[in-house]
């Protein structure tokens, strides 16, 4: 709690460099290895030790994604990454909302290109554990589907799953790319990207990255180019750009995306229509509000088979992850449970039920 209150002192960008630079240099507490075989869950050809993951945004430049295990996440993505380096949008441009346990952001993809993150992984020292590559657009890219199709060659024999992200409300004109016309042309050209590549070699799954401001025409257009582009699993969800029952009023009109316990219950509703429509053998990851481990279960409980977080971790500290997989780890065992999957769905129809809006 010094530590945190310590951080919260700097400005919130500030703060982040700082955690990556601890990090980096081992001084944040890693975690006594935690295994509970109830907890290992298979998903898309990969064996995740656990279902808990550092969701991207944290990580840029894939400068701590084995650091990031060690605290106790069962996996960690990487990124979003660009093809070429970009500043991102002007400071200042991540806000606290400390009474909501949120933060909004309007960073940009902020990042320094490819070329940075692929000398980063190929200089890993233990190249284990599961390491995702969140993919994404430079801001001013003639075509910003051949940016997607870049950055599945460039990662793909270093990534252990691809994200497509194509969500986040701060690159003028990404989320359009969500529509069914822009969709199923990005979808196609990535997925024959990905089998150029995997000629020979694995087969590296690729997930879609959504936001949680759609409606349910549109949900119903993604889940059909998803079937119909053989995509291999989905992510629920990005920021939001709602601002509804916030308590901060400092900071709460600032544009960008909303993250944090706000977004916990939009992202959850759109997680259950997506399980819904994509039926019991879709990979889904949900992301979005999570900061224990119940609202880690919750998340299974409406539809997703692992989740994210990352916001969390802001206000929980590095010892969060081993809270939470340790919270799972007892949950299971008071259930009698053999397998932490055997949670998922549980209250599917309670959050099927909840309105979007």
């Amino acid at each position: 709690r010094i530590g945190q209150r310590m951080l919260f002192a700097f400005d919130p960008e500030r703060a982040h460099g700082l955690s990556i630079q601890a990090l980096k240099c081992g001084l944040l507490p890693a975690s006594r290895a935690f295994t509970d075989s109830r907890l290992q869950v298979n998903l898309a050809g990969l064996d995740f030790p656990n279902p808990l993951g550092m969701a991207a945004g944290y990580d840029k430049n894939a400068e701590v994604p084995d650091a990031l295990l060690r605290l106790g996440f069962g996996f960690a993505e990487v990124g979003t990454v660009t093809p070429l380096p970009q500043s991102g949008n002007p400071r200042p441009r991540i806000f606290r909302l400390e009474s909501d346990g949120a933060v909004i952001n309007r960073l940009g993809f902020n990042n320094q290109g490819h070329e940075a993150a692929e000398a980063r992984l190929k200089a890993r020292s233990n190249p284990n554990g599961i390491v995702g590559v969140n993919i994404g657009a430079n801001k001013d890219s003639a075509d910003r589907i051949a940016d997607y199709e870049l950055g599945v060659k460039r990662f793909t024999k270093l990534a252990s799953y691809l994200t497509v992200n194509i969500s986040s409300p701060n690159t003028p004109g990404l989320r359009n790319m969500q529509s069914r016309e822009h969709l199923s042309e990005l979808l196609a050209r990535v997925m024959i990207a990905r089998d150029q590549q995997a000629k020979g070699g694995k087969v590296v799954p690729v997930f879609l990255k959504i936001a949680p401001d759609l409606s349910e025409t549109e949900l119903d257009d993604i889940a059909a180019e998803l079937v119909d582009k053989r995509v291999e699993g989905l992510i629920v969800s990005n920021t939001t750009i709602a601002r509804q029952n916030l308590r901060t009023t400092a900071h709460a009109g600032e544009a960008g995306g909303l993250s944090g316990k706000p977004l916990f219950g939009r992202s959850t509703a759109v997680l259950a229509r997506m399980r819904k429509r994509l039926g019991s053998d879709f990979p889904i990851i949900g992301v979005g509000g999570v900061d224990s481990a119940e609202s880690a279960l919750e998340k299974i409980r409406a539809g997703a088979d692992i989740v994210q977080l990352y916001t969390g971790l802001i206000y929980g500290g590095p010892r969060l992850p081993r809270r939470i997989v340790a919270g799972l780890s007892e949950t299971v065992e008071r259930s009698g449970a053999d397998s932490i999957r055997s949670f998922r769905d549980e209250r599917l129809a309670h959050w099927l039920a909840q309105p979007l809006d």
